[in-house]
C-alpha cells in the first residue's frame, strides 16, 4: 500500500501521480509493492539474487515500463535488473529512485541495471534520483548501468539527480556495435556537504557507431563533484563529450574527460568548462525586476533543464 509520502516520491522520480498504465514494477523498502505486465512486456522475479528481468518482445512499439524504487526507512537495498529490448522495438523505460529518510540511520540503494538493446531497437531510459527527510541519516544512491547496443540500435539516456542525495557513485558502461547510436544527457545538482561522482565509459567498437554525452551540473555550498567521462573509438566512428559545470560558494568540481582512438578513422571530441554564473546574466534579469536570488534560481533552472 502506498502512502502520501510514497506518492510524493513517485511524482518526483517518475512523474507518476497514479498507478501507471502498461508495464510497471514498484519496489518499496526492498519488497515488491506492485507489478503489471502486458502482452508485449514481461517482468519476472530473479531466482538467484534480488531483482527482476524485463523482457520486451521484438517489434514492440510505443509502450513504456516504469520501475521506480522507494526507500522510506533507514535500510540498505541492493537490486539487479536485466533488460532485454527485442529487435526493432521502440520503448520508454522510467527507473527513478527516491529516498525519504526521517531517521538517524543511513538509507542506501544500489542498483545494477544491465541492458541488451537488440538489432534495430530504440530505447529511451530515464533515471531520476531524489532525496528528502529531516533526519540526520545519509541518503545514498549508487547506480551501475551496463548497456550493449547491437547493430543499428539506439540508446538514449536521461540521468538526473534532482536534489537531496548526500552521496552518489554513478557508474555507466556502454558498448556500441555497427551503426549503433548513444545519446546521454546527465544533469546533477549537489548542495550542503553532498558528494557526487560520475564515471561514464563508452566504447565504439562497430563501424559508423556514434555517441554524444552532455553533462551539466551545479555545485553549491560545500559540495563536491567529480566527473570521469571516457570515450574510446575502435573503428570508423564519431564521438562527442561536452561537460559543463557551474560552481558556487565553497564547492569543488573536477571534470576529467578522456578520449582514446584505436583506429585512424575515429573522430572524437571533448569539451569541458567550469565557471560561475556570469554577472551580465544576473544583471540583465535583475533589470527586469527580479531579485538577485530569483535571477540566480532562474539561470540555474534553465541550465539544468
Amino acid at each position: 500500500m502506498l502512502n502520501a509520502i510514497d506518492k510524493k516520491i513517485l511524482a518526483e522520480v517518475a512523474d507518476l501521480h497514479e498507478i501507471p498504465h502498461g508495464a510497471y514494477n514498484i519496489r518499496k523498502n526492498g519488497e515488491k509493492a506492485g507489478r503489471n505486465t502486458t502482452a508485449n512486456i514481461d517482468i519476472v522475479t530473479k531466482q538467484d539474487k534480488p531483482g527482476i528481468d524485463i523482457i520486451v518482445k521484438p517489434g514492440t512499439k510505443g509502450e513504456s515500463v516504469h520501475i521506480p524504487v522507494i526507500l522510506s526507512e533507514g535500510i540498505d537495498d541492493l537490486v539487479y535488473n536485466t533488460f532485454e529490448i527485442g529487435a526493432d522495438s521502440d520503448v520508454l523505460i522510467v527507473a527513478g529512485c527516491g529516498i525519504h529518510n526521517p531517521g538517524s540511520k543511513k538509507a542506501q540503494h544500489d542498483g545494477v541495471h544491465e541492458f541488451f538493446v537488440r538489432k534495430g531497437a530504440k530505447m529511451k531510459y530515464v533515471e531520476k534520483h531524489y532525496g528528502e527527510g529531516d533526519g540526520s541519516g545519509e541518503r545514498i544512491l549508487n547506480p551501475k548501468t551496463i548497456i550493449e547496443v547491437e547493430e543499428g540500435g539506439v540508446a538514449e539516456l536521461e540521468m538526473v539527480q534532482i536534489r537531496g542525495v548526500d552521496q552518489t557513485k554513478r557508474d555507466t558502461e556502454v558498448r556500441l556495435h555497427k551503426n549503433a547510436r548513444l545519446i546521454v544527457m546527465e544533469r546533477l545538482l549537489t548542495t550542503t556537504n553532498q558528494n557526487a561522482e560520475s564515471d561514464i565509459t563508452v566504447e565504439l567498437i562497430g563501424e559508423d557507431a556514434a555517441a554524444q554525452i552532455i553533462s551539466r551540473s551545479v555545485a553549491q555550498d560545500h559540495s563536491t563533484q567529480v566527473f570521469h567521462l571516457n570515450m574510446r573509438g575502435y573503428a570508423q566512428c564519431r564521438g562527442h563529450i561536452q561537460c559543463d559545470s557551474i560552481i558556487m560558494d565553497q564547492a569543488k568540481v573536477s571534470s576529467i574527460p578522456e578520449i582514446s582512438a584505436f583506429h585512424s578513422d575515429a573522430q572524437l571530441i571533448h569539451e569541458a568548462a567550469i565557471g560561475r554564473i556570469a554577472n551580465d546574466q544576473l544583471i540583465k534579469l535583475m533589470t527586469l525586476g527580479l531579485t538577485e536570488k530569483e535571477a540566480e534560481d532562474m539561470i540555474l533552472q534553465g541550465f539544468l533543464a
